[in-house]
């Protein structure tokens, strides 16, 4: 993972990460397009990755006796990419009809709006671009990008699985041993400190509606707390806005709160789905809701949520590739790798009045709403 997403790019050229980190798959080393293809095919490597926020990141997962060639062949994509002239046009028409299928995903793409409304700093761009710097990009662009921004200053390199600590150190180090160079540096955080309401006009069946307000950055003493309050919140077909918002009142066929972090700030993402003639309806009684949970949490509520997170903490234990990438997500957020016990024992130590002290410091206020949709709202005040 390197410093090189969409919070990083070059101004005016909206999309380049995304079609960079696909190009880098286009040919590499000593490997054409179709051969780096077929050598990594041979590996039974499921390929992951992709660009997003503040970083590219390239991995996989696959068979622990083939990890030495997939370092290698890692080396090439991301050291030593072709970049050929002739592979841009398809990945660019790639790229262009993921941004035009935004307009049959109207959730994603109210996301993308509400994101862009609440980040006044490059961290509120989509990974996705803009039609017309897409189709501006040249092959000359990606080379000068690449030696920019792809580098060792702030890479990250995790594996999980079954290896030798010796060994992986020994292979890491003749691939990206002499790696140098430095990159860009993602700027500081920008974000809207009041209230906020952007309308998407759109003749849908739908209206979806976004939410979002600041939350606590992600080194926070307070993080398991946080984290549970949106497990009471959103943790299931038991939590809070599941029974009062869908349950009780038939307002919505979806309804979601989820904690997102970029370095140094954090966030909570609401989302409700519903029809326009119970929209209003629905972002009022969600309102009511996210203010409603500082009042007080009851045992039984807090015990569902850690029951559910302690689950999700058992079945990352048990997968390779969600470990590889929780401790790439540490040393990103907090520098330096949480163990599981660590994770347990914070997740366990939170009280219903560690809940409600951290609310009243951290309250839910200055909204940041968008809806998609025929229909505007008004944001309770």
């Amino acid at each position: 993972m390197m410093r090189a997403g969409p919070v990083t790019a070059p101004e005016g050229r909206e999309g380049v990460s995304k079609v960079l980190a696909e190009m880098c798959y286009r040919g590499a080393g000593e490997y054409d397009s179709r051969g780096l293809s077929e050598a990594l095919d041979g590996l039974g490597l499921q390929r992951g990755g992709g660009a997003a926020g503040e970083m590219a990141s390239f991995g996989g997962a696959l068979l622990a006796d083939n990890l030495g060639k997939a370092l290698e062949l890692h080396a090439d994509i991301i050291r030593r990419p072709k970049l050929p002239d002739a592979e841009l046009e398809p990945v660019v028409a790639l790229a262009l009809q993921d941004l035009e299928a935004l307009e049959d995903a109207p959730a994603r793409k109210m996301f993308v709006h509400l994101k862009r409304a609440y980040y006044t700093s490059q961290h509120g761009r989509s990974a996705l671009g803009k039609s017309e710097t897409l189709e501006r990009l040249s092959a000359d662009a990606l080379r000068e990008d690449h030696a920019r921004r792809y580098s060792p200053d702030g890479a990250i390199l995790s594996v999980a699985g079954r290896f030798d600590w010796d060994w992986l150190k020994g292979a890491v180090g003749a691939r990206f041993g002499d790696w140098t160079g430095s990159g860009p540096s993602a700027p500081e955080p920008e974000y809207r400190v009041a209230s906020h309401y952007e309308h998407v006009e759109q003749e849908t069946a739908q209206e979806h509606i976004g939410l979002t307000y600041a939350s606590i950055p992600p080194r926070h003493p307070d993080r398991y707390a946080a984290r549970l309050a949106i497990g009471v919140l959103s943790g299931g077909m038991g939590a809070r806005l599941f029974t009062e918002i869908r349950e009780k009142r038939g307002l919505v066929y979806s309804v979601s709160a989820s904690p997102s972090e970029v370095r140094g700030h954090g966030t909570i993402m609401c989302y409700a789905g519903t029809t326009p003639e119970r929209s209003q309806e629905t972002l009022d009684v969600l309102v009511q809701e996210l203010r409603r949970l500082g009042e007080g949490v009851e045992a039984e509520e807090l015990e569902r949520a850690r029951v559910g997170l302690l689950s999700s903490l058992v079945m990352q234990g048990e997968s390779t590739s969600a470990r590889a990438r929780a401790i790439t997500s540490d040393y990103f957020y907090l520098g330096r790798v949480r163990s599981l016990r660590e994770i347990r024992e914070g997740v366990e130590g939170v009280t219903p009045e560690a809940i409600v002290d951290h609310l009243a410091r951290h309250p839910a206020e200055n909204f940041t709403v968008t809806s998609l949709g025929p229909r505007k709202l008004t944001v309770p005040a």
